[in-house]
C-alpha cells in the first residue's frame, strides 16, 4: 500500500474544498490489505506533519472500532462482512504499544482507544504477547517508556474492571507480573515531585483503583502487600503540594497533577474502606480483610485526612474533589467505634467550621443568581454530578452523623439556633443554618423533643425570611417549608400563614429561583396538609397561571410534575381554565421543540416529555367534560402534528406520549379530525416507524371499537389497519409487535361480526396463518395467530373453511386446513387467560357442529371434548382479573409516639443486616450498587413470568372485544346447547366425541350442563325483571 497516496488523501480531509474527494479515496482503499498497518506507520512517523498524523489516528480508531471484531453474516444472508485481515491485525498488534509510547498526547489518546478495543477482543486468546511487551517496557531503566506503558496497562485493567471472578483469571495472572513492578515504581518515585514523576504516580493509582473497584483480588493483595500500598497512599496525602501551584487560577488547580494524584489516592482508600474494609458491611469473602483493615489502617489514615480537612478549615487551598473524598471517608468512619472515637473530638469543629460553611450561600452562588438566574436554576435542579461538589457530601455527613451518633444533633441544632437568633448574624450564615435544619428535617420530625418545637421555629425564623429583601433567603425559606411539609401543625393559623406566604412568593415575587422553590413548597404542603389544599382552592387560577409562567420561563421539568399533581388535586377548579392551560402548554412545547439548541440539549427533551405528560393529564382529568374535551382536541392535534412533522425518529418516548394523547381523545368518541389523524399515522408508519406499532395499538383499537360504523363505512380505514398489521407480521419486527398485530386483526373480526366485511376475512386469516406457518417458538404468538382464525370461524364457519381449503403456503402443496386443525389441537393447553380460553371453547364448539367435517377433524375427534373440559377447568380457576385481585402492599407503619432511635453507642459498630445474611448465604461479592433491594419482594408473586408457559392473563386481554362484554356470548350456554344439538342430530358423531371420556370427565361435563342451566335461568329472570 502506497503511504504517500494515503497521506495525500488524509491531507485532503483537512481541507474543506478537498474533503469529499479525499473521503471517497479513503473509502475505496480501506479494505485493501496492509491499509490499516500503513495508517499506523503514518501515525508513528515524525516525518509526517502533525495534522495528517492526527487524521490518520482518528481514521484508524474508527476502523478498529468497526472492523476489528470478527463479524459473521446474519442468518440467511450470504453478504460478506468486511473485517480487518488477520495479517494486518498482527502487524498492528506488533507495533501499537510502541505507538502509544512514542506519539504526542492528542494522538496517543486515539491509539489508547485502539489498544483497548484490540485487548477486548484479542486478549488472552490471540495476544498474550501484550503482557510480555508491557512488562519489558515497565522493567526498563528508560523512564521515558514508563508513562506510555502504564497508559497501555490501564486499558487492560479497564477491560476487566467489572468482569466476574472466573473471567478475570487471565487478567489476574498478568497482574501477578505487573502489580509488584508498579508498586516498586511508585515507591521509587514518591520523593520526586516533578510533573513527569507525579503523572506516572497518578496513572499507577488509577490502575490500582480500577483493579479493586468491583472486587478485591485477595490472591494479589494480601496483608503484606496492603501495608506497602497504604504507606504509599499515606505518603501521597501527607506531602505538600508545590507552593508554585498557588499561582495558578483557582478554577484550574483541580486539574493539576499534584492534586489529581491526591484525589486518586483518596478514591482508592475510600473504596477499600467502604467496600472491603468495613466489618459488618461486607460479604463473606472479605470478613477477614475487613477486620484487618479496620484495626490496622482505618484510624491512621483518618488522622491524615483530619489534617487535610483542617487545612481547608484554616483557609488553605484544598480541591473540592479531595475535600469531598475526605468527607466520604469520615461518613464511613461513623459506622465503627474505632474510627468514631478518633473522629468524635473533632466532629463539632468539622460540623461548624467545615460542613456549615459549605452549606452557606457563597459568592459564586450569589453572583450566578444575579447574572444568570436561569442558569442558577438549571444547576440547582439539573446537576446530576453532585459528587463533584463537596456540599452534597457535607450534607450527607451531617445527616448521617446526627442520625448515628447522639452528640452531633443537639450540638448542631444549638449552633444553628444561636445563629438564627443573632440579629447581627450575616445573612449567609442564616442561609447555612436553614440549610442545615432543612437537611435534618426528616430526623427532627422523628424526635419528639424537636418535632414539638419546629412549628415555633418556622414561625419565628422562616416566616419572616419569606419576605426578606434577599432572594436567596426567600428561596431557602421556601425550601425549608418544603422539607417540613409533613410537620403536624397544632395552630391552624400558622399553617394558613405558611401557605399564604409561599403562595405570595410564587405569585408576586419577581425572582425566578424564588418562584421555583415556592412552587415546589406549595405543592408539598398541599400534598401533606389537608387544610393547605382547602386554603389554595379559591386561588387555583392565579397559582396555575404562575406555574405555567415559571415553567415557560425556566423550562424546569420539576414544574411539569407539580402542575400534573395540582391538576389531579383540583380537577373541578381546573375545568374552568383547562383550555387556557392547554394552549399555554402547547405554546411552551412548540418553543422547546423549535429552539436552536434542542438537538444538543438533553434537558430540552426531558422538558418536552414533561409537557406532553401534563397535556395527557389534562385530557385524562377532563374526560367527563365533553365540551371541554372538544376544545382541547384542537390544541392537542397541533401538538401531535408538530411531533409527526418533525419526524423525530429514534425518540420513541415522543411517539409514545402523543399516541397516548390521541388515545385519550378517542376513548368516548372519534371526531372527524381524529379520523384524519389515522391517515397521518399510516404515513408515518410507512416511513420506517413500524417499530412503534405496539405504541399505536391502543389508539388503533379505539378506531375499531369506539365508532365501528364509521370505521367500516370508509374502506380506507380497514385497508390502512390491515396493511399495518400485514407489514408487522411479515417483517422482523419482534414478537411483541407481531402479537399486537394479530390481536388487532382478531378484534376487527369480532367487532365487525354481522357488519359485512366478508371480503376481508380471507386476507386477515392468511396473514395470521402465514406467520404461524413460518415457525413460531413463542406460545403467546402462536395462540394469538390461532385466535385470528378462530375469530373468523365464529364470524362465519363456512367462510373460514372455504378460506382454509383454498390456502396453501409453498413449498407445502397441501391445503392449510389439516395444518391449522392439528396445530390448534396441539396447543389447546396454551390458551390461557379469560379471553383466549373463551375463544378456544367457542371455536372448538363450532368445529363440533361443522356440517361438513374435514378428515383432519375426524382424526382428532377424541381430543375435542377433553380439551374443552380442560379449558373450562382453567376458566373456573381464573379470577375475573388477576391484577384486580392483587393485594395491597402492607400499609406503612405510622411513626410511633416515642422517638425513633437509630443512634449507635460510642463503643459499638453499625452492622448491615443484609450483609450479615449474605455472609451466611453466599460468598459472591456485592455488585456495583453495593446494596440489595428487598422492597420488591412483596410483588414477586405477582410479577409476570418470562416463561411463555405462564402468560396467564396477558396484557393483550386489555384490548376488549364484544365477546368480553357482560352481554357477550356465554361460553357455558354456547357449548352446552351445541353439544345437545349434536347429540340429537348426529348420534354417531356424538359417540365419537364422548367415547374417550373418563368417568371423572363425564362428571365434569354434567357440571358444565348444570352451570349452563343456572346461567340460562338467571338471564331469563333478568329479562323478565327488566320487562316489568
Amino acid at each position: 500500500m502506497d503511504p504517500n497516496r494515503i497521506i495525500q488523501a488524509l491531507r485532503g480531509t483537512i481541507d474543506p474544498n478537498l474533503r469529499r474527494a479525499a473521503e471517497d479515496e479513503l473509502n475505496q482503499s480501506y479494505k485493501i490489505i496492509n491499509f490499516a498497518p500503513t495508517l499506523l506507520q503514518i501515525i508513528m512517523s515524525e516525518q509526517v506533519e502533525f495534522p495528517v498524523r492526527q487524521a490518520a489516528a482518528i481514521y484508524l480508531k474508527n476502523m478498529i472500532d468497526q472492523y476489528w471484531q470478527d463479524r459473521e453474516p446474519s442468518l440467511g444472508k450470504a453478504v460478506f462482512l468486511f473485517n480487518i485481515h488477520e495479517n494486518d491485525r498482527q502487524q498492528i498488534r506488533n507495533h501499537i504499544v510502541e505507538g502509544v509510547l512514542r506519539c504526542p498526547e492528542t494522538i496517543r489518546a486515539q491509539l489508547t482507544m485502539c489498544l483497548r478495543t484490540i485487548i477486548k477482543h484479542d486478549f488472552p486468546g490471540r495476544w498474550t504477547a501484550v503482557v510480555d511487551k508491557l512488562s519489558l517496557y515497565l522493567q526498563s531503566n528508560n523512564s521515558s517508556s514508563w508513562y506510555g506503558s502504564l497508559l497501555a496497562l490501564y486499558q487492560l485493567v479497564k477491560i476487566y474492571e467489572y468482569r466476574k471472578a472466573d473471567e478475570r483469571e487471565p487478567f489476574l495472572a498478568a497482574m501477578q507480573i505487573f502489580l509488584p513492578r508498579i508498586q516498586q515504581l511508585i515507591i521509587q518515585l514518591l520523593a520526586d515531585a516533578t510533573i513527569f514523576s507525579v503523572l506516572i504516580q497518578k496513572q499507577i493509582l488509577k490502575i490500582f483503583h480500577s483493579l479493586i473497584r468491583y472486587s478485591l483480588p485477595l490472591q494479589l493483595i494480601n496483608n503484606s502487600v496492603t501495608t506497602q500500598w497504604m504507606e504509599v497512599f499515606r505518603a501521597i496525602m501527607d506531602r505538600d503540594v508545590p507552593s508554585a501551584t498557588l499561582e495558578v487560577d483557582e478554577d484550574d488547580r483541580p486539574e493539576l497533577a499534584w492534586w489529581k494524584c491526591k484525589k486518586w489516592a483518596l478514591r482508592v482508600i475510600a473504596r477499600l474502606f467502604k467496600r472491603y474494609g468495613s466489618p459488618g458491611n461486607v460479604t463473606k469473602d472479605y470478613v477477614e480483610f475487613a477486620d484487618f483493615f479496620l484495626k490496622t489502617y482505618a484510624v491512621g489514615f483518618q488522622q491524615v485526612l483530619l489534617k487535610v480537612v483542617d487545612q481547608y478549615r484554616r483557609k488553605e487551598y484544598v480541591t473540592p474533589r479531595v475535600l469531598q473524598q475526605c468527607l466520604t471517608y469520615f461518613n464511613q468512619g461513623l459506622c465503627h467505634s474505632l474510627t468514631w472515637k478518633q473522629l468524635k473530638p473533632h466532629m463539632q469543629t468539622i460540623c461548624q467550621e467545615v460542613i456549615f460553611p459549605l452549606m452557606c450561600c457563597k459568592d459564586e452562588d450569589e453572583r450566578l443568581w444575579q447574572e444568570d438566574p436561569f442558569e442558577y436554576i438549571r444547576i440547582r435542579f439539573y446537576l446530576y454530578d453532585d459528587h463533584a461538589f463537596p456540599a452534597s457530601d457535607a450534607k450527607s455527613l451531617l445527616c448521617n452523623a446526627a442520625r448515628k451518633r447522639k452528640e452531633v444533633l443537639p450540638q448542631m441544632m444549638e449552633f444553628c439556633h444561636q445563629t438564627l437568633m443573632d440579629p447581627l448574624a450575616d445573612s449567609r450564615r442564616k442561609d447555612g443554618s436553614l440549610h442545615c435544619i432543612g437537611a435534618l428535617a426528616e430526623l427532627l420530625l422523628k424526635k419528639r423533643i424537636y418535632a414539638e418545637q419546629m412549628e415555633l421555629m418556622l414561625q419565628s425564623y422562616v416566616f419572616p425570611l419569606l419576605d426578606s429583601r434577599l432572594g436567596y433567603l426567600r428561596a431557602r425559606s421556601c425550601w425549608v417549608l418544603h422539607c417540613f411539609s409533613q410537620l403536624t401543625f397544632h395552630n391552624p393559623v400558622a399553617l394558613r400563614n405558611a401557605v399564604e406566604l409561599v403562595k405570595k412568593d410564587l405569585v408576586d415575587d419577581n425572582e425566578m429561583p424564588v418562584k421555583v422553590e415556592a412552587a415546589i413548597a406549595l405543592q408539598m404542603l398541599i400534598r401533606n396538609q389537608e387544610e393547605a389544599k382547602v386554603h389554595i382552592r379559591p386561588h387555583i387560577r392565579p397559582v396555575m397561571q404562575q406555574l405555567l409562567h415559571v415553567m415557560k420561563e425556566t423550562e424546569n421539568d420539576d414544574l411539569t410534575n407539580i402542575i400534573q399533581r395540582m391538576i389531579g388535586e383540583y380537577k373541578e377548579e381546573v375545568a374552568a381554565i383547562a383550555v387556557d392551560m392547554m394552549r399555554s402548554l402547547a405554546e411552551i412545547f412548540t418553543r422547546v421543540l423549535e429552539s436552536e439548541e434542542y438537538e444538543e440539549n438533553e434537558d430540552k427533551t426531558v422538558m418536552a416529555l414533561g409537557i406532553l405528560n401534563t397535556i395527557n393529564t389534562i385530557v385524562r382529568v377532563m374526560a367527563d367534560h365533553k365540551e371541554i374535551t372538544q376544545q382541547l382536541e384542537d390544541v392537542c392535534l397541533q401538538v401531535i402534528g408538530l411531533v409527526l412533522q418533525k419526524s423525530i425518529i429514534g425518540m420513541p418516548e415522543f411517539y409514545e406520549e402523543i399516541l397516548c394523547l390521541a388515545f385519550g381523545l378517542t376513548c368516548q368518541t372519534v371526531s372527524p379530525h381524529m379520523w384524519q389523524l389515522l391517515s397521518v399515522l399510516y404515513e408515518v408508519f410507512q416511513h420506517g416507524c413500524f417499530d412503534y406499532f405496539t405504541d399505536m395499538m391502543p389508539l388503533l383499537h379505539n378506531y375499531v371499537t369506539v365508532d365501528t360504523d364509521v370505521f367500516i363505512a370508509n374502506p380506507n380505514n380497514l385497508e390502512i389497519i390491515y396493511n399495518m398489521c400485514k407489514k408487522v407480521l411479515t417483517t422482523d419486527s419482534g414478537e411483541e409487535g407481531e402479537c399486537h398485530a394479530a390481536k388487532l386483526l382478531e378484534v376487527i373480526i369480532l367487532q365487525c361480526k354481522g357488519r359485512g366485511i366478508d371480503q376481508c376475512i380471507p386476507l386477515f386469516v392468511e396473514a395470521a396463518l402465514e406467520r404461524l406457518m413460518r415457525g413460531v417458538r413463542s406460545n403467546k404468538l402462536r395462540i394469538t395467530c390461532l385466535d385470528v382464525a378462530i375469530a373468523a370461524l365464529y364470524y362465519s364457519p363456512a367462510l373460514l373453511m372455504h378460506t382454509l381449503d383454498n390456502t396453501r403456503f409453498p413449498p407445502n402443496p397441501q391445503t392449510v386446513t389439516p395444518l391449522f386443525i392439528n396445530q390448534w389441537m396441539n396447543d389447546t393447553e396454551f390458551f390461557l387467560g379469560l379471553h383466549d380460553r373463551k375463544m378456544c371453547i367457542i371455536g372448538l364448539t363450532l368445529l363440533m357442529e361443522l356440517p361438513s367435517r374435514p378428515a383432519a377433524l375426524e382424526a382428532v375427534a377424541g381430543q375435542i371434548l377433553p380439551s374443552v373440559l380442560l379449558l373450562f377447568l382453567g376458566l373456573k380457576h381464573t379470577p375475573a382479573s388477576r391484577h384486580v385481585n392483587k393485594p395491597d402492599p402492607p400499609a406503612r407503619a405510622r411513626a410511633p409516639d416515642e422517638d425513633q432511635n437509630e443512634e449507635i453507642p460510642t463503643d459499638e459498630d453499625e452492622v448491615n443486616e443484609k450483609c450479615v445474611d449474605m455472609q451466611q448465604q453466599s460468598s459472591v461479592p456485592m455488585g456495583p450498587g453495593d446494596e440489595s433491594n428487598d422492597e420488591d419482594d412483596e410483588d414477586d408473586y405477582w410479577d409476570d413470568d418470562d416463561d411463555d408457559n405462564s402468560f396467564e392473563g396477558t396484557h393483550l386481554e386489555e384490548y376488549s372485544t364484544p365477546l368480553d362484554y357482560d352481554n357477550g356470548e356465554d361460553e357455558y350456554q354456547f357449548f352446552a346447547s351445541a353439544l345437545l344439538r349434536v347429540q340429537n342430530a348426529d348420534p354417531a358423531w356424538y359417540q365419537c366425541l364422548t367415547a374417550p371420556l373418563s368417568d371423572n370427565q363425564k362428571t365434569q361435563l354434567q357440571e358444565i350442563y348444570s352451570v349452563s342451566q343456572q346461567r340460562r335461568s338467571t338471564a331469563t329472570r333478568g329479562q323478565w325483571s327488566g320487562a316489568t
